[in-house]
């Protein structure tokens, strides 16, 4: 699926003033598609903020050296009430938006939405929206090939970050030999694999490492192995000193039980309610689905949702869900051919 970004050209030549915002709980192709965005735009002269519901997890913060991206808060509201054009990147959720998109229900700026997720509110915006992409960052390196505009090493880094994270390290089913031309072309532009990967994946603290013990170490499996999960309660942060950003990818640890289709981990938050994160590897496990059924939703194979407290309550319920897609799943594939 090509996009025409002939439209969101005319859009950028019409305009001076760009906000960009991303989801909450921002990871690496949030935050990496907006750093790329803000450095394509800005070398068109374009003015450029950054603005969003949630702050940059510390361990993206290489993304965004000088610290564009703030928190709404420390940005102030104008900002995004008195934009020109408003871009979402990564998400075309107002529940994801959280405050950023309650102002933005207020203003009259115009909206773009870049996305690669299938789930979907009308937010009111012209989209440039590809859900075949592996990432959100791959469509931004698109419009920078259509806008004609060399990247700057930091948004090469930024892009290739956004990829790599998104697609597993270029293990997932999304990954094409397009993928794999486009972080070729990163990498000319000055993105560094080993750099990034030694950022991401190898600046953990000690904290860190003892909280994934704790979920490792309760991991369990059910439907005669199919489905691995864990959880975190909120209280675990405190008493091993992590942080909530210690625990990204940590579902994708649960895919590596030998024998799994499908995967979730359950986070508890400082508000006590329940984030999940749900992982399939699958064609009959459509997690995105699951999601949704929670007001959520994602990929068909990476997703996420947010429930209201008690967690373990919460908990139970994503745990049945996802009991019922696997046995679903299990038949299915049982099923002998027509």
């Amino acid at each position: 699926m090509n996009i025409n970004w002939e439209p969101l050209r005319q859009i950028i030549e019409d305009h001076q003033h760009f906000v960009i915002s991303s989801h909450v709980r921002p990871d690496a192709d949030a935050i990496g598609s907006e750093i790329g965005l803000a450095r394509i735009l800005e070398s068109l002269g374009k003015s450029v903020s950054i603005v969003n519901s949630s702050a940059t997890p510390a361990n993206l913060y290489f993304l965004d050296p000088s610290r564009q991206a703030q928190q709404l808060g420390a940005a102030k509201p104008e900002l995004v009430t008195q934009a020109e054009v408003h871009v979402i990147v990564d998400t075309s959720s107002w529940t994801q938006l959280s405050d950023v998109g309650k102002l933005m229900r207020t203003s009259s700026s115009k909206r773009v939405v870049i996305d690669h997720h299938v789930s979907s509110d009308d937010l009111g915006a012209v989209e440039f929206k590809n859900t075949s992409s592996e990432a959100t960052g791959s469509l931004i390196f698109q419009l920078s090939e259509a806008l004609n505009v060399k990247l700057s090493p930091e948004a090469a880094t930024a892009l290739f970050a956004a990829i790599a994270t998104d697609t597993g390290w270029f293990r997932f089913p999304a990954v094409s030999a397009e993928t794999m031309r486009i972080a070729g072309r990163l990498i000319e532009y000055g993105a560094s694999p080993q750099a990034i990967y030694r950022e991401l994946y190898e600046q953990g603290s000690l904290a860190k490492m003892h909280l994934v013990g704790r979920a490792l170490g309760r991991m369990k499996v059910e439907c005669d192995g199919h489905l691995a999960y864990t959880y975190i309660e909120w209280n675990e942060f405190t008493e091993l000193n992590a942080v909530p950003a210690d625990t990204e990818d940590l579902v994708n640890e649960c895919l590596k039980v030998l024998g799994t289709k499908a995967a979730f981990i359950a986070i508890e938050q400082q508000n006590r309610q329940a984030k999940f994160s749900f992982r399939s590897r699958s064609e009959y496990v459509n997690v995105a689905a699951v999601a949704e059924t929670f007001g959520g939703g994602g990929h068909r194979m990476a997703a996420g949702a947010t429930l209201p407290g008690p967690f373990m309550t919460a908990f139970a319920s994503a745990l049945e869900a996802m009991r019922s897609a696997v046995l679903a799943a299990s038949a299915l594939e049982a099923a002998p051919a027509p």
